[in-house]
């Protein structure tokens, strides 16, 4: 009766290494796929300018409602969340880093709004002082 409680352990032990394994090389699978993009790969077409004002117009539509920058090495919390919706950002941001949302509306806590550079329906806007936390509600532009 020992010896079979050793072996259901040992069993239960092993099965719980392989998740952990499987779990691992399916996270770094993930990370890796994102990073073998490459934007330069993309086709490259050319307008006549009879076409010019429909991608004007198409380019206009794809202004996101808000985009938020961080601009120092570490930016404290940054929250974005659609106005009585789903929470769409909720944590600290590295330098560099980017996040922007074609939400109708959207609600935006800053932690520290001179970390990071807003722009709401393309137009920068102007930060607060260094650590002043701001909190705003931004609408997409029709």
């Amino acid at each position: 009766m020992g010896i079979a409680r050793l072996v259901l352990a040992g069993l239960a032990a092993l099965a719980f290494v392989v998740l952990i394994v499987i779990g691992v090389l399916s996270l770094i699978g993930s990370l890796g796929s994102g990073a073998e993009t490459d934007p330069s790969a993309a086709p490259t077409t050319t307008t006549s300018p009879a076409d010019a004002s429909s991608t004007a117009s198409a380019t206009a539509e794809r202004v996101p409602t808000v985009l938020v920058e961080c601009l120092r090495e570490h930016c404290p919390t940054v929250f974005l969340k659609v106005t009585g919706g789903d929470v769409l950002l909720d944590r600290e941001m590295a330098k560099g880093e980017q996040f922007q949302s074609f939400d109708p509306k959207v609600d935006v806590v800053l932690a520290d709004s001179a970390a990071v550079r807003v722009q709401v329906n393309g137009t920068v806007r102007a930060p607060g002082g260094a650590g002043e936390r701001q909190e705003f509600t931004v609408s997409r532009n029709r």
